[in-house]
C-alpha cells in the first residue's frame, strides 16, 4: 500500500549517502523472504527508467530517502536488514513500527543502476526481485552417493550424566542499560545438578533476537518493549531446556537467561545490541558470585541446585546472543570503558569457553583469547551467510594463538529449532521454520528431504556438541577434541545429523596464510570480499551459492582478508603458495590444510608438496576432498580440514625449519578449490593464559552543525587495557562511496588514532550527516565497540508548509491541484502526505470519479466496487515531497467524465509533514470540489 507523486523512478540515479544515526545502523531485520508491493511510477514527465516492485525514491536533491516496503509483515530476525546497489552496501535502513518499510537516508551518492537494487539479511535476499532461486544444476544431494558417516569418537558427550536434576526460575528486579530508555529483565531458567558434590561449573545460555510480546491466541508477535496491556512476553529462555537437562545430568549449574528488552530496543544502538547483551550476561553472572559468597539470599530455584563454581564458566549464545557471549568474555577479561557498559563491579568469574549457534558477528572482532565454538546451521535461513565462521578466520595471527577455535557446520539445521520456544509445535507463542523454500524446493533444505533435520534431530545433535565444548573447554578433556578440531569423528548421540569441523589455534603453528605477501603461481590470490569479480574469490551477488569465510563487513573491498583461488581443466598443474619467509614445521605431526571445493562435488584429488629453502622437495600424500551438501540458497562452500602427516618430509630429510613453499597439484581431470590456510598441527589442547592486549573502542560524538563557519571536531576514540597492539582503521567520506583504510599501532595513552571531521554550520534546514569510523583488531589487540565518529545534527527548524489551490473547483475530466510550499528552501527533502478524509457535507468523490492508473499507482486501489476516496484503503493518503532546494511542488487528483448527471462531488484531505524523527505534524485541511461536464 504505497503510493508516489513526486517520486523519481530512474535507471541511473545520483543520491548521496546520509549519515546514519545509532538508531539507522541497527534495524529490526528479517529473516523471512516476503514478496514485496508494488509502487506506482513517477508522472511521464519525471520518470527515466522504473524502480523495482517495492521501491520507492524521493525526488531529486540532498536529503532523499530510499523506501523499500514489503507487501507482508517481515517477521523479526536476528541478521541485519541492508541496501545494497549490487554488490556495494548502500546503508542499514530504518524499520517503521509496521514491520513492513524500511527507509534509508540519503545525500548524494551514486546508487547507478536501479535495476541493481537490493534488500539483503544476512546474506538472503528480501525485496521481490530476490525470486525462486534457479534449480541447482550440479548434481543434487538427493542424487549423490551418501557420505560413509565418521568413525566415533571413543567419548560421546551426549550421553546423559549420572545426577539427578532440578528446575526452576528467578526474576529479579529490572536493570537499566546505557542507551536503553526501558528496563531490561533479570528473569532465567534454571536447570542444576541436584546431588553432585563440591562446587559445580556454569553454563549459561542467551538467547537471540527474536520476537519479544505475543497474545495468546490473538494476533501475530510483535517487537515492543515493554509488552502492551493483553500481551505477555515470548519465553525465548526456555528454550534450551534439552541442553540444560543434559548438562545439567553431567554436573553443570545451568541457567538461560532472558533478554527481550534488549531485543525491543536494540535499534537504538550502533552494534546491534552487542554491548548491551554482554552488560546483561555479566550482571547475571554478578548476581551469581553473590549468590556463592551468601547463599541464603539466592533465589529458591538457585538454592535447590547444587552450589556454582564461578572460576569455571561457559558461555552459550544462539544468533545475536552468539555475539553478545563473545563481547561478554572479552569484556571480562578486558573491561569496557566507563559510560558505555551497563556494568562496573569486579569481575568475580572467569569464563573458559564460548559456544556460539548461528551468531551474528557485526564487529567482525571475535574473543581470540577464549577458546569457541560455533555451530553453523547448513540451513540457516536468519543469519543465511553463516558469518559466524569469522568467529574462527578472524583469530588468525591476531593473539598467540593457544586457544582453540571451531567451526561446526551442522548439514541440515536451521536457524530457529535450536531454541524450542522458536520451533511450530513445540513454542507457547507462534513460530516459523526460518528457512525459506518458497515455490521451489531446495534440494538440501526443504523439509522432508534427505539431509533436512527435524527439529528433534537438531535439538540432540546441538545439545551434544554443546556438552562436547563444555567437556574440553571447561572439564579439560582431550577426549573430546577430535569431535570439534577437524579430525572427522562423530558423536553418536548427534546421529542422524552430519557434522563437519575444522578449527585452527590449540597445538596449531601458522604455516601459509594468504595475503597480500604472499607469492602465488599457477593459481591466483583473491580477495574474499571484493565487487570486482576479477579480483573476488567467488562471483559477487552469491550466484551459485556463498561461502562463510567471505561474509561481507562494513566495507568491502576489505584488506587483509585473502585466499588461493584454483581452478584447472586436466591434471597435473601444480599450484606453489609462497610466504615472504620461510616457515617452521618443526615439532608438528602433521600438516592441516583448509580447502574448499564447491558443493555437491566429490572426488577431488590433490598431491601436497613441500618445498624447503635449499629447494627439496618432499610430496606428503593425495588428499580426496568432498563438497557439502549445497543449494543456491545455502552458503555451503567450507573450508573441510585436510590433514597430511608429515613423516614423508621427515624421512626425506626435509628441513622442516625452513620451508619456502606449499604445492597443491591436481589429480582429478578437473574442478576448482581455494586455500583458506595450512597449519602445522600436533594432538592436544594447550592451556591458554590471556595476552596483555590495548583495547581499542570507538564512540560517536553528536554535535550541533552551528550557524555559520567551520568547526573541527575528533572521532571519539578510547584506548585502555596493557600493552600495545594493531588495528586497522576505516574512515567513510560521507556522500561519496570512499572509505579509507590504515593500519595503526596503539597503545593506552596514545593518540595514534585521529580523525578529524569538519562541520561546516547553516541557517537551513537539513539531514544529519555522519562522518562514520570503523575498526578491526590486526595484532596483540582487542576491539569493544567497532563502529562509532561524528554525526552533525541539523539545527535548525522545519519551514512552514502551507498549501494553497491551485484548482479546486473543476469540471468532471479535470484535475484537483494544490500547491505544497515551504516558507524556506531546505537542504533536505520536506516529507510529509495528503491525507483523504471523509467529506463534512455532499456526496464524497469515489473511485469511478478518478483516473484508474492514477487510483492504483497512487492508492493502490481498485475503481470498483465504489468506494469514497477515503475508505478507498485502509489509510489513503498521497506522499508529499518537496525536493531539497526547492519551494514548492503540485499535488493532483486526476478526475474523469461520467456522463452521470450527478451533484457536486467532494473530496477532504490534511496535509501532514514529518520530522527528522518521523513524527508526524498536522497541518492545513483542504477540499476540493467536481462539477458534472456541460
Amino acid at each position: 500500500m504505497i503510493r508516489v507523486t513526486r517520486a523519481v523512478t530512474a535507471a541511473t540515479v545520483l543520491l548521496a549517502l546520509a549519515a546514519a544515526s545509532p538508531a539507522a545502523a541497527s534495524p529490526r531485520p528479517a529473516h523471512a523472504l516476503p514478496s514485496a508491493a508494488s509502487l506506482s511510477d513517477a508522472p511521464p514527465e519525471r520518470t527515466a527508467g522504473k524502480l523495482p516492485p517495492g521501491w520507492e525514491l524521493t525526488d531529486t536533491g540532498a536529503g532523499k530517502q530510499l523506501v523499500w516496503t514489503s507487501r507482508e509483515h517481515v517477521p523479526m530476525g536476528d541478521a541485519r536488514v541492508e541496501f545494497y546497489a549490487g554488490d556495494r552496501l548502500l546503508g542499514r535502513p530504518v524499520p517503521a513500527k509496521d514491520g513492513r518499510s524500511f527507509r534509508l537516508d540519503f545525500v548524494g551518492a551514486r546508487i547507478g543502476q536501479a535495476k541493481e537494487l537490493r534488500v539483503m539479511a544476512g546474506g538472503r535476499r528480501l525485496d521481490a526481485a530476490g525470486k525462486d532461486p534457479a534449480p541447482w544444476t550440479g548434481s543434487p544431494p538427493s542424487e549423490q552417493r551418501a557420505a560413509a558417516p565418521f568413525p566415533a569418537n571413543g567419548v560421546d558427550p551426549g550421553v546423559p550424566g549420572r545426577y539427578r536434576t532440578v528446575s526452576g526460575e528467578y526474576a529479579l528486579r529490572s536493570v537499566r542499560l546505557p542507551g536503553f530508555p526501558a528496563p531490561v529483565e533479570m528473569r532465567a531458567a534454571v536447570v542444576g545438578p541436584a546431588d553432585a558434590p563440591g562446587k559445580r561449573p556454569v553454563a549459561l545460555f542467551l538467547h537471540g533476537r527474536h520476537n519479544t510480546c505475543f497474545k495468546p491466541g490473538g494476533d501475530g508477535p510483535a517487537g515492543d518493549w515493554p509488552c502492551k496491556a493483553g500481551t505477555q512476553p515470548v519465553p525465548s529462555h526456555r528454550g534450551y531446556l534439552r541442553a540444560q537437562k543434559l548438562l545439567a545430568s553431567q554436573g553443570y549449574v545451568t541457567f538461560s537467561i532472558s533478554a527481550n528488552g534488549i531485543n525491543g530496543q536494540d535499534h537504538f544502538a550502533e552494534d546491534g545490541g552487542a554491548q548491551a547483551r554482554s552488560s546483561l550476561v555479566r550482571q547475571h553472572l554478578a548476581r551469581w558470585a553473590d549468590w556463592a559468597a551468601g547463599p541464603a539470599g539466592a533465589p529458591a530455584a538457585v538454592r535447590a541446585a547444587s552450589p556454582a563454581d564461578l572460576s569455571r564458566v561457559l558461555l552459550i549464545g544462539h544468533s545475536r546472543g552468539g555475539e553478545g557471549v563473545n563481547r561478554a568474555a572479552l569484556d571480562s577479561l578486558y573491561r569496557p570503558p566507563a559510560g558505555q557498559d551497563g556494568h562496573r563491579g569486579k569481575v568475580r568469574w572467569n569464563i573458559r569457553g564460548t559456544v556460539l549457534i548461528g551468531p551474528t558477528i557485526f564487529g567482525h572482532n571475535p574473543a581470540p583469547e577464549v577458546p569457541s565454538m560455533t555451530i553453523l546451521p547448513g540451513c540457516d535461513g536468519d543469519v543465511s551467510d553463516l558469518q559466524g565462521e569469522l568467529y574462527v578466520d578472524g583469530t588468525r595471527g591476531v593473539s598467540r594463538g593457544a586457544a582453540l577455535h571451531s567451526a561446526v557446520y551442522m548439514v541440515g539445521a536451521n536457524h530457529n529449532f535450536f531454541n524450542s520456544e522458536w520451533t511450530p509445535g513445540q513454542a507457547e507463542a507462534p513460530a516459523d521454520d526460518d528457512f525459506w523454500t518458497g515455490e521451489t524446493p531446495d534440494p538440501v533444505c526443504t523439509p522432508g528431504t534427505r539431509t533436512r533435520l527435524t527439529a528433534t534431530q537438531q535439538q540432540a545433535a546441538g545439545a551434544t556438541y554443546i556438552a562436547a565444548a563444555a567437556r574440553l573447554f571447561v572439564a579439560a578433556d582431550d577426549r573430546v577434541r577430535p569431535l570439534l578440531d577437524g579430525s572427522d569423528r562423530r558423536a553418536p548421540s548427534a546421529d542422524p545429523a552430519r557434522v563437519l569441523t575444522h578449527a585452527v589455534g590449540a597445538n596449531r603453528t601458522r604455516a601459509f596464510l594468504p595475503g597480500p605477501s604472499t607469492t602465488v603461481s599457477g593459481g591466483r590470490l583473491c580477495a574474499q570480499t571484493d565487487p570486482d569479480p576479477a579480483r573476488a574469490c567467488l562471483p559477487p551477488g552469491g550466484a551459485g551459492g556463498r561461502s562463510p569465510h567471505f561474509a561481507s563487513w562494513e566495507t568491502s573491498p576489505e584488506p587483509g582478508r585473502d585466499a588461493v583461488a584454483m581452478r584447472w581443466s586436466r591434471p597435473g598443474s601444480a599450484v606453489s603458495v609462497r610466504p615472504v619467509r620461510p616457515v617452521s614445521l618443526a615439532g608438528s605431526k602433521a600438516l592441516a590444510i583448509r580447502m574448499i571445493v564447491p558443493p555437491n562435488t566429490t572426488g577431488t584429488q590433490l598431491d601436497v608438496t613441500l618445498v624447503d629453502a635449499s629447494g627439496r622437495r618432499s610430496t606428503l600424500g593425495r588428499a580426496r576432498v568432498d563438497g557439502l551438501p549445497g543449494s543456491e540458497r545455502t552458503a555451503s562452500h567450507w573450508g573441510r580440514e585436510i590433514r597430511v602427516p608429515l613423516s614423508a618430509a621427515v624421512r626425506s630429510g626435509l628441513d622442516l625449519k625452513r620451508v619456502k613453499a606449499l604445492e597443491l597439484t591436481p589429480r582429478s581431470r578437473s574442478g576448482r578449490a581455494w586455500l583458506m590456510d595450512a597449519w602445522g598441527w600436533s594432538p592436544g589442547t594447550p592451556a591458554v593464559r590471556p595476552a596483555v592486549v590495548a583495547r581499542v573502542d570507538i564512540g560517536r560524538l553528536s554535535v550541533r552543525e552551528g550557524n555559520s563557519g567551520v568547526r573541527i571536531y575528533r572521532v571519539p576514540v578510547r584506548v585502555t587495557g596493557q600493552g600495545s597492539g594493531q588495528v586497522r582503521v576505516f574512515v567513510a567520506r560521507p556522500g561519496t562511496e570512499e572509505i579509507t583504510p590504515r593500519t595503526v599501532t596503539v597503545s593506552p595513552g596514545s593518540d595514534t588514532i585521529r580523525v578529524p571531521v569538519p562541520v561546516r554550520g547553516n541557517t537551513r534546514y537539513g539531514n544529519d550527516i555522519a562522518h562514520d569510523v570503523f575498526v578491526k583488531a590486526v595484532r596483540s589487540a582487542a576491539v569493544g565497540s567497532h563502529r562509532g565518529g561524528v554525526t552533525a545534527r541539523n539545527d535548525d527548524a522545519m519551514p512552514t508548509v502551507r498549501v494553497k489551490p491551485v484548482a479546486d473547483d473543476v469540471t468532471e475530466g479535470r484535475s484537483l491541484t494544490w500547491r505544497v510550499t515551504l516558507s524556506a528552501v531546505a537542504d533536505a527533502d520536506v516529507m510529509g502526505e495528503l491525507t483523504f478524509l471523509p467529506v463534512d457535507r455532499g456526496t464524497e468523490l469515489s473511485t469511478l470519479d478518478v483516473e484508474r492508473r492514477w487510483l492504483e499507482e497512487s492508492l493502490g486501489a481498485s475503481p470498483t466496487p465504489a468506494k469514497p476516496l477515503s475508505k478507498a484503503v485502509e489509510e489513503p493518503y498521497l506522499p508529499v515531497t518537496i525536493p531539497a532546494g526547492e519551494l514548492s511542488t503540485e499535488v493532483t487528483v486526476p478526475t474523469v467524465t461520467d456522463r452521470v448527471n450527478e451533484p457536486k462531488e467532494w473530496l477532504k484531505a490534511r496535509m501532514m509533514t514529518y520530522d527528522e524523527s518521523w513524527g508526524p505534524r498536522p497541518g492545513p485541511v483542504v477540499t476540493g470540489s467536481v462539477r458534472n461536464a456541460p
